[in-house]
């Protein structure tokens, strides 16, 4: 017999089955045999937060860096060895983790394991690869100087997180980036790629004995534990200022946030439903609303809740003419504080959850969504059973915990806001 949730909806939970090799490696594995292939995704406790500020960017260029050589082969033949066997292996890095992912079909499993360990255990950090990504970032960030998105991004989060890590450049910046040396990327790859908070899930056709010997071969030689510099806790700075950066192009870039709601508070699953009702990139939102459909102000608009490891935070965005650029920021204000002086209606109440539990099926249609989406619910904390008590925890929200976690969010508080154009007005 299936079984399901409150919801009535099939348990995805019953699917996941928790394996630990002989060397005590755990991960998550689902079993499908649907199609012939294996979807690997792990992630080790890190990320850019770990940059020292001179050398901003080091993470994202040690995860670009880990499939340019690795064991005795160089880039090159790196790269050629993967497409001889159509794998794919990928590093990248956020502000709080250092992640891992490989796609393969399961007949040429075992070669492709033995590509990951070695990207794993033995890159090869060549100079010649160094410099060639080190070209490819100051490139991105070249352009990045140019475009207003990217710099009203900036502006925000270095006025959000003053002197903290979580206002760096993840990706660096045209100062930082040139000094990063190799010795730099060795130490960090000591000091995150370690067995000490590795998460791992794995989807396809793959049993739990094949994937624990996997696991230990792939990850058995690494470091017992990481060694992450401690990042401290906290709050957004700023509110109530407005920053403008200068930018002769005829639209404004706005960014505007405020503090948010930790991932474990219990106000965090009303608070995804207030932010839906609110900004949630949808065409029922408030702010899509007013700001686009009424008024005509924007062609996008949108707000989320976020919680990253140290901060908990509400954010948001749009686009638009310079000259009605305040006339938007004021246009969002106010449906900010109508939302928290009144609270969302009945029936944006049951849209949204409508909306949100019936979309969380498209995060699991693919073997490397479901891989990815296991990873981050270890990355965050939450247990296997969180895969079906999540729907239920949007669809316990009543009226009453909208209100009051609008207000908890909204309510008396400035917008910590950033711009980059020539805003009117601001």
């Amino acid at each position: 017999m299936t079984s399901t949730t409150q919801t009535g909806q099939k348990s995805r939970a019953s699917t996941v089955q928790k394996v630990t090799s002989p060397g005590g490696i755990s991960a998550w594995l689902v079993e499908d045999y649907a199609v012939p292939l294996v979807a690997f995704e792990f992630a080790f406790a890190g990320g850019t937060s770990q940059d020292v500020p001179a050398k901003a960017g080091a993470t994202s260029m040690l995860a670009a860096l880990l499939d340019e050589g690795a064991g005795d082969m160089d880039a090159e033949a790196f790269h050629r060895a993967m497409d001889d066997i159509a794998v794919e292996i990928s590093y990248s890095a956020d502000r709080d983790a250092f992640h891992g992912r490989m796609k393969t079909l399961v007949r040429h499993f075992d070669a492709a394991r033995d590509l990951l360990k070695l990207t794993a255990q033995a890159p090869r950090l060549d100079d010649d690869a160094i410099e060639r990504v080190r070209s490819q970032m100051l490139a991105g960030l070249r352009r990045e100087a140019k475009d207003p998105d990217a710099l009203a991004g900036k502006a925000w989060r270095e006025a959000a997180f003053p002197n903290h890590p979580y206002g760096l450049a993840g990706r660096g910046t045209p100062d930082t980036v040139p000094a990063i040396t190799r010795g730099d990327l060795l130490a960090l790859r000591s000091a995150i790629m370690a067995r000490s908070d590795l998460k791992v899930a794995v989807v396809g056709a793959i049993d739990a004995k094949r994937l624990a010997a996997a696991l230990d071969d792939i990850f058995g030689e690494l470091p017992a534990k990481n060694a992450l510099t401690p990042i401290a806790d906290i709050v957004i700075s700023g509110l109530g200022t407005k920053t403008v950066i200068d930018v002769d192009v005829p639209q404004s870039t706005i960014r505007f946030g405020l503090p948010g709601i930790p991932r474990h508070d219990p106000d965090f699953w009303p608070g995804v439903v207030v932010n839906h009702i609110l900004g949630g990139g949808v065409f029922s939102a408030r702010l899509f609303r007013e700001v686009r459909e009424k008024r005509g102000l924007a062609y996008s608009v949108h707000s989320q809740l976020a919680s990253l490891d140290h901060a908990a935070l509400f954010s948001g965005g749009t686009s638009t003419k310079n000259e009605r650029a305040a006339e938007s920021l004021s246009v969002i204000e106010e449906e900010i504080a109508k939302l928290a002086a009144e609270g969302p209606s009945a029936d944006e109440l049951d849209k949204a959850q409508k909306y949100l539990i019936g979309s969380y099926a498209l995060r699991f249609d693919t073997s490397t969504k479901i891989a990815g989406n296991l990873v981050s619910l270890q990355l965050d904390g939450h247990p296997v059973e969180f895969l079906d008590e999540r729907n239920d925890k949007i669809a316990a929200v009543t009226l009453e915990d909208t209100l009051r976690v609008a207000r908890r969010l909204f309510e008396g508080k400035k917008l910590l806001v950033a711009a980059a154009g020539r805003p009117e007005g601001f």
